[in-house]
């Protein structure tokens, strides 16, 4: 009965170990190529871990999270979406920043150069942005819009993306002549030699900062942790670079 029981705790404490190595992280879809390079990075570093990454808008990552998703690590697209998640009881960390993202025009087909003034043009007749009330790229686009007394002009010929992703995604396509985007996106291997960007300058449309939280019940699981660390980490600073990020100071 004794060996039994040992028997039963060690296959039992093997599954927790084994388990504790499977990192769930929920990120905002603006990290996807990033994020995915840094996970290549962390695996091949800790063969014994598995990252595995939902992408989605911050606004819905924060619902699925707020409701029981088990998830060990939020990697948001702002700094109130996982301030919701803490304010709310499902943090186990401080809300911390790790990244500045950058806003940018970004077309298959036109020349972007003149910046925000190609929303005017006649030969644009969508537009591409991802839903404001869940997807901090999309609110950063409408607030510039508004402060440039040009939202109303062009507001019907918007189209929305669930996500930052998705509106790149109409863009990349064509199926919107322009596109404001992630920087990152519009720096992504499979999207960079296919088109033309603008980055906004930081006076009228200053770096997005993103944050990250660590969701409750992560304590069980010290490779959550050590994951976002590696990903702040200076070995991880070239690739957020070039993927147009700014770094914190450090």
């Amino acid at each position: 009965m004794k060996r039994l029981l040992f028997t039963v705790i060690l296959l039992l404490s093997v599954f927790i170990y084994t388990n504790a190595q499977n990192v769930k992280v929920a990120a905002a879809a603006n990290l996807r190529y990033v994020l995915e390079d840094i996970k290549k990075l962390y695996e091949k570093e800790n063969p014994k871990s598995k990252i595995d990454i939902t992408f989605g808008s911050s606004g819905t990552l924060t619902q699925q999270i707020v409701n029981g998703a088990a998830f060990d690590l939020f990697m948001a697209a702002d700094v109130d979406f996982p301030k919701k998640v803490k304010e709310s009881g499902f943090a186990n960390s401080e809300v911390k920043t790790y990244i500045y993202g950058k806003l940018a025009l970004w077309s298959l087909t036109l020349d972007v150069s003149k910046g925000l003034n190609t929303v005017l043009q006649s030969s644009v007749k969508k537009i591409a942005i991802a839903n404001p009330k869940g997807a901090p790229y999309g609110e950063s686009a409408v607030n510039l819009l508004k402060s440039k007394k040009l939202y109303d002009k062009i507001s019907s010929r918007i189209v929305w993306g669930d996500n930052i992703g998705q509106a790149a995604q109409f863009a990349f396509s064509g199926n919107a002549e322009l596109g404001f985007v992630a920087l990152s996106l519009a720096m992504a291997p499979e999207m960079r030699n296919k088109g033309k960007y603008y980055v906004f300058n930081e006076k009228d449309c200053p770096p997005i900062e993103q944050a990250y939280v660590l969701i409750k019940g992560s304590e069980k699981n010290p490779e959550a942790s050590k994951f976002i660390n590696y990903a702040m980490s200076r070995k991880c600073d070239k690739l957020w670079s070039s993927y147009g990020y700014g770094l914190l100071k450090k």
